[in-house]
């Protein structure tokens, strides 16, 4: 018997709400902190003036079609250490004719939040086309969108690579654009053409020598281990 969208709805939300309850010990507890400074969180900008910024989940440029709860600026924050690391990848890229353009940085816990009511809602699929056009919405949840990021903890980064020429900067082409949930956006998918390859290698390796660590199924996502808060997560607004 066919099982109705809202039934779908109901199993998915119980079968999350299990595997939440089952980790409850494990889970990181949220900061108290109530700005940035308290969160030891340091804007981008403040040493790289004029770093590319596209921050997605400031506007409607998203995979849930909104701006996203937590998001009241389009700014990087990260924490400081992880700041100034992407601060010197960036300076290193630009000796070389390249630069950085960030998706996003530190993420609020409650914008974590958002993305999994928004993974629950099978009815809207308003994206699907842009950001996950061969998977069904009910896949998304958990391999795609988790409880908790890393993001939240402020030493993530969501970014891509420019080739600057005569002062213009354009984005080279990495095989998928930002948050496409599919495995041509795994950093080693056999499916993508050498010079997306080539491409993606080379902000890997800029990366790496700062420290950052690639996630293998995002290509645009790195985290800075040493300067995250391992057992913490931050829900401090971006503004």
């Amino acid at each position: 018997m066919p099982i109705s969208v809202t039934t779908s709805k109901t199993c998915l939300s119980l079968v999350f709400a299990l595997a939440l309850s089952a980790h409850a010990a494990d889970a990181p507890k949220v900061s108290p902190a109530r700005s940035p400074a308290e969160a030891g969180l340091t804007d981008i900008r403040t040493l790289v003036p004029d770093i590319a910024e596209d921050i997605r989940y400031a506007g409607r440029d998203n995979f849930t079609g909104a701006v996203v709860d937590g998001y009241r600026a389009p700014k990087c924050f990260l924490r400081t250490a992880a700041a100034e690391a992407l601060a010197r990848v960036e300076r290193a890229l630009r000796n070389e004719g390249y630069a950085l353009r960030v998706w996003d940085c530190y993420r609020p816990a409650r914008a974590v939040a958002a993305f999994v009511r928004w993974a629950g809602d099978l009815s809207d699929t308003s994206t699907k086309a842009a950001h996950y056009p061969n998977l069904g919405k009910n896949a998304l949840l958990g391999e795609y969108i988790a409880p908790v990021s890393g993001h939240s903890r402020g030493a993530t980064v969501d970014l891509t690579l420019m080739r600057c020429t005569t002062g213009r900067c354009e984005p080279l082409d990495m095989g998928t654009g930002f948050d496409f949930f599919d495995p041509r956006a795994h950093t080693d998918d056999p499916a993508i053409d050498a010079a997306q390859r080539a491409n993606r290698q080379r902000l890997l390796r800029a990366m790496a020598a700062q420290g950052f660590v690639n996630y293998p199924q995002e290509w645009w996502h790195y985290s800075l281990p040493s300067a995250a808060a391992a057992d913490t997560l931050y829900d401090v607004p971006v503004e």
